[in-house]
C-alpha cells in the first residue's frame, strides 16, 4: 500500500511540477532580473516553429533557444517588447506569434470561430424545434386502427346495421 501511495506522490508531483518545467537553459538566462523577466514574458507569446503549439520557453528545440537568445538580444540592445515583437515577425512572419494579432488579415481567423459557434447552436435549436413541431403534428394525427381492433369495428357497425329499424 506505500508503495503504491508512494508511486501516485510521484505522479502527481510530476504532473503539477511539469508545467513550471521550461526549456531555458541557465547560461541563457540575463543577469538584469527584470530583463529576464521581460524576456520570458516575450518568449511565451512566441511560437516555437519546430513544436508549432507550443512557446519557445517551453521548447527544447535549436530552433526556439536560438529566438529565445535572439529575444534576449534584443532587450539587451534595448528594444521594447512591441519592437521585439515587431522585429520577430517581419522577420519570420504572422506565425511566430501564438495568439495572432488582430488586423484585417487575421479578421476570419478572429470570427469564424464565434460564428461557427452561433451557426452551430442555431442550427441545433432549429433541429430542436422542427423535432418537436412533428412530433406534435404525430401526436395530433389518428392513430390507424390494428388489424384486430379493424375487424371487431366492422362486426359492431355490421351488427348496428342489422338491428336498426
Amino acid at each position: 500500500m506505500r508503495k503504491l501511495v508512494a508511486a501516485l506522490f510521484i505522479v502527481f508531483a510530476t504532473v503539477v511540477a511539469s508545467p513550471l518545467a521550461h526549456a531555458v537553459q541557465p547560461d541563457e538566462v540575463m543577469a538584469d532580473p527584470k530583463q529576464e523577466s521581460r524576456a520570458r514574458e516575450l518568449s511565451r507569446e512566441l511560437r516555437c516553429m519546430v513544436c508549432q503549439n507550443q512557446s519557445i520557453d517551453d521548447s527544447d528545440a535549436t530552433l526556439a533557444k536560438d529566438l529565445r537568445l535572439l529575444v534576449r538580444e534584443r532587450i539587451a540592445a534595448g528594444d521594447s517588447n512591441k519592437q521585439v515583437i515587431d522585429y520577430l515577425v517581419s522577420r519570420y512572419g504572422e506565425f511566430v506569434l501564438l495568439k495572432p494579432r488582430f488586423e484585417t488579415h487575421t479578421l476570419l481567423l478572429w470570427l469564424l470561430p464565434p460564428l461557427v459557434l452561433v451557426a452551430g447552436g442555431l442550427g441545433l435549436w432549429l433541429h430542436i424545434r422542427r423535432r418537436s413541431r412533428d412530433a406534435a403534428r404525430a401526436s395530433d394525427a389518428p392513430k390507424p386502427l390494428s388489424a384486430d381492433e379493424q375487424a371487431r369495428l366492422d362486426k359492431l357497425l355490421a351488427e348496428g346495421a342489422d338491428q336498426a329499424p
